[in-house]
């Protein structure tokens, strides 16, 4: 019901459309766009200060987001030999008070950013403009109208809009994150919240211990498991259920003796494969259907190693998961149908928690290498290994750094560090070049994973 109402109170109205890609992913990394993004004009005839709040909001936002993109260098705003505040937001001839561009290209400006807003009421109107500086030429405008309340949405909404039009890829600013979380009570509940930390909700109350959430291909459902007693049964045991989103209501799916856990949807969202212990003390990955119903045993062992951790290939066709069958736990692929198993990896003492990039190229996973865990990325087929993380905490003690998964775009990472004391969110890109934190609380977080787009 929340997502309509957004919908009918925040429209885009697009102005121009852009016709070409500007920027290939991957080169980002050689050469950073040099950008102009000067601060929101008023368009208005009276300035008011909640719409000077919100254009703050608007700006940082999406300011935040175009860093974090590796894409662009923002130039500071000295630079500039046009003051912006004193020319519209379009050019000489268009606006008889417009910009030049000469100015810009002098300073070696490639693109401008240049945008307005206005306020009426509770409701806000901003309108954007994105400009080739060489060219002289526009890009892409937008105009967006929402409520006031709703100018952060704005920023990532124009930041993806910036993104999409120079790459031809849609940007992840609007998707979400879930996980589970303890705020010290000894209990953790499974939570979501916009993939910058805002906008946190607390999904269940099962006042135990829930582990390990997943989303279903369309964003509607969320797999998780807790631990419960089940009336007639013997004993807690860890059950999976499956959380719709749009009623909050709730399916009990897994629940065999013992741990039931680790649980990811199929492509077309109507299995599920996770790991069952089915009372033993080895763990073997099944895929179930959404009654329950065991349709395929995908591992077995051998000699009751532990197979768990499974996460899916964009196009169904493979898994990958963790495994001590080698001996210390490492990463390994096998077809959808338990065929076909390979090790990919075969350094540090402890390899655990895969995750599949959105576009299938890579594999990100966290190992201890000594005492500690640190995220890594690799190709697909085990080769081209990289570290995404090495903090430390403020004792220079070695922190923990795990659980990554990927954005929708493949260009990020979500995962956890210990290395303020608590087990908090963070956002990098995949290289690790450029690192965010997520959340900034009193909480601990485990097992962060991102959602596709929603918008």
């Amino acid at each position: 019901m929340l997502k309509l109402i957004l919908s009918l109170i925040f429209t885009v109205s697009s102005l121009a459309f852009a016709e070409e890609v500007y920027i290939k992913a991957g080169e980002a990394q050689i050469k950073k766009s040099n950008l102009a993004f000067p601060f929101l004009n008023y368009l208005g005839a009276t300035s008011k200060g909640e719409g000077t709040a919100a254009a703050a909001d608007i700006y940082n936002t999406a300011k935040k987001n175009l860093e974090l993109s590796t894409y662009f260098q923002l130039m500071a705003k000295e630079a500039f030999l046009e003051d912006p505040a004193n020319t519209g937001i379009k050019p000489k001839p268009e606006l008889p008070n417009g910009f030049t561009f000469e100015p810009l290209k002098t300073i070696g400006a490639e693109f401008l950013i240049r945008s307005g807003y206005n306020i009426a009421g509770k409701e806000l109107t901003v309108e954007m403009y994105l400009y080739h500086v060489s060219d002289s030429k526009l890009i892409v405008g937008k105009r967006y109208k929402a409520g006031v309340h709703q100018a952060v949405q704005i920023g990532h909404t124009l930041s993806n809009d910036i993104i999409e039009a120079l790459t031809g890829v849609r940007a992840p600013f609007q998707s979400k994150i879930v996980a589970t979380f303890d705020n010290g009570s000894g209990a953790k509940e499974v939570a979501t919240m916009n993939w910058d930390g805002s906008g946190f909700e607390q999904l269940t109350n099962h006042q135990s211990i829930a582990l390990s959430p997943s989303w279903s291909p369309d964003g509607k459902k969320i797999a998780y498991s807790a631990y419960i007693t089940i009336a007639g049964k013997e004993g807690k045991r860890a059950a999976v259920y499956v959380l719709d989103m749009n009623t909050h209501k709730r399916i009990l799916t897994a629940y065999r003796p013992g741990m039931n856990s680790g649980a990811v949807f199929s492509k077309d969202g109507k299995y599920i494969y996770l790991s069952m212990t089915m009372g033993s003390g080895s763990a073997d990955i099944y895929k179930i259907d959404m009654k329950g119903d065991i349709v395929k045993r995908l591992t077995n062992g051998p000699a009751g190693a532990i197979n768990v951790e499974p996460s899916l290939s964009p196009d169904g066709s493979k898994i990958v998961f963790s495994s001590e069958r080698g001996g210390n736990p490492a990463i390994y692929t096998m077809n959808e149908d338990g065929t076909n198993i390979k090790r990919l990896t075969f350094n540090g003492r402890f390899n655990s928690s895969p995750s599949w990039s959105p576009d299938g190229k890579k594999i990100a996973f966290a190992a201890m290498a000594e005492k500690n865990f640190d995220v890594f990325v690799m190709n697909a087929d085990g080769s081209n290994i990289i570290r995404v993380t090495s903090a430390k905490k403020d004792n220079g003690k070695a922190a923990h750094n795990e659980d990554p998964s990927f954005s929708p775009d493949s260009r990020y990472l979500v995962y956890t560090s210990n290395r303020t004391g608590k087990n908090q969110i963070y956002v990098s890109s995949v290289d690790g070049s450029e690192e965010r934190r997520v959340t900034n609380d009193s909480k601990n977080y485990y097992r962060p994973k991102w959602s596709i787009n929603l918008e």
